[in-house]
């Protein structure tokens, strides 16, 4: 027994469109009895060629597209790679010079510096820290004043060869040193590893 289906209609046909399988409407055809009307099995399988070279076309059109835009992409990120160490040296550049201008116009607290630097230190305990002249008459004073404040039960030296807002610690496990060179380079290295 075939499968087949029968519908049987009151009356004729009148015209009947076609729908490809992307849903598109095509044109109807009309039925009068006239066989230049009709649907030749050539003209179905003509409609399935330009169909299938059109489909290709898309596909083709669509490759081209993400060939390009990985293309693209991968400009990008030698473009970035390639400038990624000038902006890390163009980032460093404007901080430091905003650190001098507040250094030079005294806008930072030497204590914050030297909290930091001691955050840092292995050991807390016969601690010497040197200070630029300047920042030591700072600290001296703020040391008398404050018994109990970080810079209670410190050792403060001047030293002239330490600029103003830095400052090194010694201890007897070592020495850390605070100075504004060193910490930009370390963050001129984060940033290139950033990238």
């Amino acid at each position: 027994m075939t499968n087949q289906l029968s519908i049987k209609l009151g009356n004729r046909i009148k015209s009947i469109s076609v729908i490809d399988k992307h849903n598109v409407y095509k044109e109807p055809v009309k039925n009068n009895n006239n066989k230049e009307n009709n649907l030749s099995n050539q003209q179905i399988q003509n409609e399935g060629i330009y169909e299938n070279i059109h489909e290709e076309a898309l596909i083709n059109a669509s490759r081209a597209l993400n060939s390009a835009a990985l293309k693209l992409e991968n400009i990008y990120e030698k473009a970035i790679a390639k400038h990624s160490e000038e902006i890390a040296n163009l980032s460093i550049e404007i901080a430091r010079k905003i650190l001098m201008y507040k250094i030079e116009s005294k806008d930072y607290e030497i204590v914050s510096i030297i909290k930091e630097a001691l955050n840092n230190s292995p050991s807390q305990h016969e601690v010497t820290v040197f200070l630029n002249p300047d920042d030591y008459a700072q600290c001296v004073k703020l040391q008398e004043k404050e018994s109990q404040g970080i810079l209670a039960g410190i050792k403060l030296a001047p030293d002239s060869n330490i600029g103003h807002a830095e400052c090194v610690i010694k201890n007897p496990q070592g020495t850390i040193a605070s100075l504004i060179d060193e910490n930009l380079d370390k963050i001129r290295e984060a940033l290139n590893k950033a990238y």
